[in-house]
């Protein structure tokens, strides 16, 4: 995987960047701290295969974020409790839980709009539950774009920064990108776990 989104990007520039940031905001787990460095390192002349322009890449990642949130955030508005008090059920989603999501985003819903596209895991998911909130679109739309240019900006900085020097990161950033998606599945099972022993519970009770 983390060989097929390089080359994707190093042959396809800006584009691939704005596809790929939008998969990840909808709920891919496609890795931004794989993504924007590579772009700037091919912004700097890396992999031998001519440049894109760093401040396009920036823009395109962050616009391609918030493509991919509002679509996240209007699944979740339609159809995310329906879904979650559903087939959510079947991996310990209970109805306790969307209405700690919602009171959350209630009392600090832009703080973790902002602050959630910086934190790896967290801002591919963050959407959903602002969705859920109905937090005001704007505010969604305004912090999500400010905090994904930040987070865009940093990871391309960094890729730009090691330059010709990539090929010596590239075994890093991509253990970067195992150990997200490993979170996230580890999110996933735990979550799991714990409503199937809340049903054991509510069974006994």
């Amino acid at each position: 995987m983390t060989s097929s989104i390089v080359d994707f990007v190093v042959q396809n520039g800006v584009l691939a960047v704005f596809v790929l940031m939008t998969l990840e905001s909808c709920g891919i787990p496609i890795p931004s701290e794989l993504v924007m460095p590579v772009a700037g390192a091919l912004a700097a002349g890396a992999f031998g295969h001519g440049s894109i322009n760093g401040v396009a890449a920036v823009l395109a990642g962050a616009f391609g974020n918030l493509a991919g949130s509002l679509i996240a955030y209007a699944i979740a508005a339609l159809w995310g409790e329906r879904f979650l008090l559903g087939p959510g059920r079947y991996i310990g989603i209970r109805r306790h839980h969307v209405e700690l999501a919602d009171g959350l985003f209630q009392r600090r819903g832009p703080a973790l709009v902002f602050f959630g596209r910086m934190v790896p895991a967290v801002r591919t998911y963050i959407s959903f539950p602002a969705g859920m909130a109905r937090m005001p679109l704007l505010s969604f739309s305004l912090l999500t774009f400010a905090g994904a240019l930040l987070w865009c900006a940093a990871l391309t900085y960094a890729g730009y920064q090691a330059g010709v020097n990539y090929d010596r990161i590239n075994g890093a950033i991509g253990k970067v990108a195992i150990v997200a998606g490993v979170l996230i599945v580890v999110a996933v099972v735990v979550w799991f776990v714990r409503g199937r022993r809340e049903d054991a519970s509510e069974g006994a009770a």
